[in-house]
């Protein structure tokens, strides 16, 4: 007969509960203070979703193939103040009309009005002003009559001052005829195979100068004497001082060192991928079997043919799990180097989302997708048959 054994209730500790409340207490102030500064509204998220939707449709429909794009322009002069006796009036370009109210002036919002345009066609609107520049301000289509009403505020010239000429111009841009592989496959196709090779320099070359470096920083080989505590201690500094730096950080330096491209995207990787790896590869070092350095040191071996032939051997599978892991990193960081002007094709990517070209964008979006999916069964497939 199994009889259950009771259970143990421990003694009511008024200490303990005294904590508890207290940290539960302090947990909750914690967490209302975090949920103030990071100005979390859950409303706005909910509210605001249609916004997101038309990124979203362009994000699952990239601009692979394409037709011949066709364009028209109309563009109304909006002087800066106001000429005396100024009467605006709506401009006209194959048979398309536009007004702007007002007219002219420092207003502070500004109300386009598009009609006879071609029906349920994309439309950019822009603002030029005097100095030669243009400004995106909104995109829009126009309804099944071929008109189009938006509002939004004047932008203010930073450079060169209000008073002149403005002007509000509106592109309508469709395609037509038949389809093509688009120009911004080819260009992103370009783009990512220099983000590929671009990781695989930084790779290289953080391998070759972390290598020796690593066996400065590991613990079993340098702490034996003085002076290799010293110089341990300071590699260490070193790598903790470079890894502490994104790698973010380090583009925007080298591209204002040696200028935008892919060089210092090159730079900026084989900067963080030194300290990386060879942090990794001294701690290999620390974990290998003290064994085969014992008796090598035995037979009188210097420190040299010590490292060579009982230390290289014990870390080579190791250190090749770590670089090959490092490349599908530096694969990943490269797309992000280039959003600073690090080159590859981070730096086409953010060109397109500023430029409001989403349909571009998810091209690049979804070749960032495939290729480090790629490298990433790749690099583990490497990883399993050579460790």
């Amino acid at each position: 007969m199994n009889e259950k054994t009771p259970q143990m209730r421990r003694p009511f500790s008024l200490k303990r509960f005294v904590r508890n409340v207290v940290f539960l207490a302090v947990a909750v102030v914690v967490y209302l203070y975090g949920w103030k500064v990071t100005e979390i509204n859950l409303g706005v998220l909910i509210r605001d979703v249609k916004d997101i939707k038309p990124l979203v449709v362009d994000l699952v429909r990239p601009e692979l193939m394409v037709r011949e794009e066709q364009s028209r322009l109309i563009t109304y002069e909006y002087p800066i103040p106001c000429p005396e006796n100024f009467q605006p009036k709506p401009a006209e370009a194959m048979g398309m009309q536009l007004e702007v109210k007002p007219g002219c002036g420092k207003a502070d919002e500004i109300t386009v009005t598009l009609r006879n345009a071609r029906p349920n066609t994309s439309a950019r609107v822009e603002w030029h002003f005097p100095i030669g520049t243009d400004q995106l301000l909104v995109q829009g289509t126009t309804d099944e009559n071929g008109s189009l009403r938006l509002r939004f505020k004047r932008p203010v010239a930073t450079i060169g001052g209000e008073k002149g000429l403005h002007g509000v111009k509106i592109t309508l841009y469709w395609e037509e005829g038949p389809l093509r592989v688009s120009d911004t496959v080819k260009t992103v196709a370009d783009k990512m195979v220099e983000t590929v090779f671009l990781a695989l320099m930084a790779t290289t070359f953080g391998v070759i100068f972390a290598m020796p470096i690593s066996f400065f920083g590991a613990r079993n080989l340098m702490m034996t004497t003085k002076w290799g505590a010293v110089v341990y201690y300071l590699v260490r500094l070193v790598f903790n001082i470079l890894r502490s730096v994104e790698t973010l950080i380090w583009a925007v330096i080298f591209v204002v060192w040696v200028g935008i491209g892919p060089f210092a995207g090159v730079m900026a990787l084989t900067v963080h991928s030194v300290a990386a790896l060879a942090k990794l590869y001294s701690e290999a070092i620390e974990s290998i079997d003290p064994g085969p350095i014992e008796a090598i040191t035995a037979t009188g071996a210097s420190r040299l043919q010590t490292i060579i032939y009982a230390v290289v051997p014990q870390v080579i599978p190791p250190f090749i799990a770590f670089t090959i892991y490092r490349w599908d990193i530096n694969v990943r960081m490269s797309t992000v180097v280039g959003l600073v002007g690090g080159g590859g094709i981070g730096y086409i990517l953010i060109q397109y989302i500023n430029l409001l070209q989403y349909r571009r964008a998810a091209v690049a979006m979804w070749a960032i997708v495939i290729v480090v999916s790629a490298m990433d069964y790749l690099s583990g497939y490497v990883r399993e048959k050579i460790v």
